[in-house]
């Protein structure tokens, strides 16, 4: 609709915003309508009308089997348009068009912003169907005229009240219509059936809806006024009411098609199964965030006890190995405690990488430096936990075999997410500028611990591929090639 508007129309952005919370709010009132409705807008040249948006009933037949949006008609074949437009009233004269053998009844609904049209709305009725309507249908229809006039009227939709349109009730959903006190003039059978899932025994028609709701809902005092004035209808207000039993969303529309007041339309729908499957969503990511969060304190505990053992130990290889495992174990920790924060199986793994490579600095002799460049971005958990451990082996042996003491030195981790949107890649790479391989080296058999994890978890669990190369310039360059799932931006 932007570009159409931008391309053909002379209409402001302010002007373009409102035709945004119109089309936000119009399946309603083509449902209540049970007709297609098609947005006109004239061209800049006032020439032609330029259909910009169109929205089909859910509650009868359509009138339009092709897409309109983006014809242009010229001004003066279609009359109705050109009388709203003009005169900036609802237009019904005139007899039913056929299209395909199908007759339809055409009305036109001047769109109004600050007093002046922008645009008309083409209703469209397809008659093929008609019958005599029942107490529902003419609720509907009676209703839908309410709108439209407030639509020619420049009061509907309401100002700063864009809805959802896949959140919030339908017609359908259930719909009660109100007097102007807040008096139920008709409920349809889904709104009655949400109802009585709240505990009412009797029929809606004749009671005060508010009273009535707030009776229902909950006792936490005195009744709630809010709760009844919202019920009732007074304000245009989406909210939700919870009884013993149920709990139902409901939607209110103030009626004012002349100006004052008449009524209301409440919207509702029955969400006690959607809360309850809700509610288990949250107690389920609750528990395993605290599954996670008891992890890691076992993690921890486990590297506690470690380090205990190795300052007892009198072996200095003995003391180094256990070190080493303190720092496997610490680097699954943090994977653990960065899970139990989130409302998902997935990290960012940046804030990892950078608190493995603080946790493994400490071991480094002299001067040499760790850093970070590129950006790993956000990985699955069975992705993140194999992969902070690889990061700690190879940031170790980096740091324990590439340098004396004494050495000044760098250690830079690069991530890049490459591939290809099908099959997505992570590339890792650890260069440092210490003194190299030693000759004859294949980091495919050596027997060193670590690296044998390396390729254990690269290769095997990861489903990647790890290679160690001596560097451009200097020092030894690790390159670890991972498939990832793409990222949601």
């Amino acid at each position: 609709m932007n570009d159409l508007v931008r391309q053909h129309t002379a209409l402001s952005d302010s002007d373009l915003e409102w035709l945004h919370l119109l089309v936000s709010e119009w399946q309603l009132l083509s449902d209540l309508s049970f007709a297609d409705l098609v947005l006109w807008v004239p061209t800049l040249d006032g020439t032609r009308y330029v259909s910009v948006a169109q929205m089909r009933p859910n509650t009868g037949p359509t009138s339009y089997q092709d897409d309109m949006v983006g014809h242009l008609v010229p001004r003066g074949r279609r009359p109705m348009l050109d009388s709203a437009l003009d005169e900036g009233r609802i237009v019904r004269e005139g007899d039913p068009e056929w299209r395909e053998e199908v007759p339809v009844r055409v009305e036109s609904i001047p769109v109004r912003r600050e007093g002046r049209v922008l645009g008309v709305i083409a209703r469209n009725t397809n008659l093929l169907t008609v019958r005599t309507p029942s107490r529902l249908e003419l609720t509907y229809l009676q209703s839908a005229s309410d709108l439209a006039q407030m639509i020619a009227a420049g009061s509907f939709p309401f100002p700063g009240q864009q809805v959802d349109m896949d959140a919030s009730p339908r017609a359908g959903d259930g719909l009660i219509r109100l007097d102007a006190d807040g008096v139920v003039q008709y409920a349809s059978p889904n709104a009655l059936s949400a109802y009585h899932r709240l505990g009412l025994a009797a029929d809606l028609v004749g009671h005060h809806l508010g009273q009535t709701t707030a009776e229902l809902a909950p006792a936490r005092g005195p009744v709630d006024e809010a709760l009844v004035k919202l019920a009732s209808g007074w304000a245009p207000r989406e909210f939700e009411v919870e009884g013993e039993d149920g709990v139902i969303q409901l939607r209110a529309i103030p009626l004012k098609p002349k100006g004052t007041h008449i009524g209301s339309l409440v919207l509702l729908r029955d969400v006690t199964e959607l809360r309850r499957r809700e509610r288990e969503l949250i107690t389920k990511d609750a528990t395993i965030r605290e599954i996670h969060h008891r992890v890691k304190n076992n993690l921890q505990t486990v590297a506690a006890l470690l380090r205990l053992q190795s300052r007892r130990m009198d072996s200095e290889q003995g003391r180094e190995a256990l070190n080493e495992a303190v720092r496997r174990v610490g680097s699954i920790a943090i994977v653990h405690e960065t899970l139990s924060q989130n409302l998902d199986e997935r990290v960012e793994f940046d804030e990892i990488a950078d608190r493995v490579l603080a946790m493994v600095a400490e071991i480094a002799p002299g001067a040499v430096t760790t850093r970070r460049t590129g950006r790993f971005g956000i990985l699955d958990a069975e992705v993140a936990t194999p992969l902070s451990m690889v990061l700690t082996e190879v940031l170790q042996n980096a740091l324990e075999h590439a340098f004396v003491p004494g050495d000044q030195g760098s250690v830079e981790v690069g991530a890049v997410r490459g591939g290809s949107r099908t099959e997505p890649r992570l590339l890792v790479t650890v260069q440092d500028n210490g003194r190299g391989l030693p000759d004859g080296f294949d980091p495919h058999r050596a027997g060193n611990l670590g690296l044998q994890i390396v390729r254990t978890l690269v290769e095997g669990e990861l489903g990647g591929k790890f290679d160690m190369v001596p560097g451009a310039e200097r020092g030894t360059q690790v390159i670890l090639d991972i498939p990832v799932r793409a990222e949601k931006h």
